[in-house]
């Protein structure tokens, strides 16, 4: 029989993804030691996502014995958003996200929360991913960043985090605001960006999450490119000043290296104008990130 905790509130965000959805709730319920609750936030959904949900949850034979609770959203288009909303209505001690197109294999809760359980200063922690593009298994041995303790100059670099791998603190969530709910793409390397500039995190070097690309549905794939959605987290953030000074420094250098690529790759494309806003913006960057290393 297997053990219940209930100290997880696992959470789904989803829109037009029928199919993957069931495999999605499904590594759910296969968990050694399951949930509290699953919270699905479907994002308005204009196919038969829902449908395919209800009937699946409403088969005696679905194995679904997990309290899950629907929330029909009308459609932003943002999943910090969706993720935001079904956190509010999560009772567990901690929140474990997973995305509609991922899947966590049976070990992923157990696993995480133990390692969580023994640390207790630990508020928030991920785990190492199985990238499958199109059923191809994608190396991820060229993946060298700092993954645990004070990653912040890594996670600067880029999104190191996978959002379907993490288990945070639902008190930390809430205190700290959850993700932009006004960031299409990248509101993940935003929020850990936020984290990680306060917080050590936690990681099990244990591929627990398949993260599953490729499929036409997704966001990266329907823009081709997110640094520009990077650029504009980061830059509201150095703008705001959040952090502190000698961090402030490291994000404006970093902001204003990732104008300068942004504004070059404009220029290639022929693209003059959007080119070189970008590249006076990698100006006025390095010269604050002069500045604020200088006092």
């Amino acid at each position: 029989m297997k053990t219940e905790f209930p100290l997880i509130s696992a959470i789904i965000p989803v829109y037009n993804r029928p199919d993957q959805i069931l495999d999605a709730l499904k590594s759910i319920l296969a968990q050694k030691y399951r949930p509290l609750e699953i919270i699905i936030g479907d994002d308005g959904s204009e196919d038969h996502t829902l449908d395919v949900i209800k009937s699946f949850l409403e088969d005696k034979h679905s194995g679904g014995d997990i309290p899950v609770h629907i929330l029909e959203l009308d459609h932003s288009g943002f999943p910090g958003a969706v993720r935001n909303r079904c956190a509010r209505e999560a009772s567990g001690e901690f929140l474990a996200f997973l995305d509609s197109d991922d899947l966590w294999l049976p070990e992923k809760l157990s696993h995480q929360f133990e390692a969580l359980h023994k640390n207790k200063q630990c508020l928030i922690s991920h785990t190492r991913e199985e990238w499958n593009r199109r059923g191809k298994i994608i190396s991820q041995a060229g993946m060298n960043h700092k993954r645990e303790g004070f990653i912040f100059a890594d996670a600067l670099k880029k999104c190191i985090i996978g959002p379907s791998t993490v288990m945070i603190s639902n008190e930390l969530y809430q205190k700290t605001g959850g993700f932009r709910d006004d960031l299409e793409i990248a509101e993940d390397y935003e929020y850990w960006l936020r984290l990680t500039s306060s917080l050590d995190v936690g990681f099990l070097d244990e591929a627990l999450t398949v993260k599953r690309a490729g499929h036409e549905n997704q966001l990266s794939e329907k823009y081709g490119h997110i640094e520009i959605f990077r650029i504009r987290g980061l830059k509201d953030l150095v703008d705001q000043e959040f952090f502190t000074k000698p961090l402030l420094a490291k994000a404006a250098r970093e902001l204003s290296r990732k104008c300068m690529v942004y504004g070059r790759g404009c220029l290639k494309r022929e693209k003059l104008d959007e080119g070189q806003e970008y590249l006076d913006m990698a100006g006025v960057y390095e010269v604050l990130a002069d500045s604020k290393s200088e006092n």
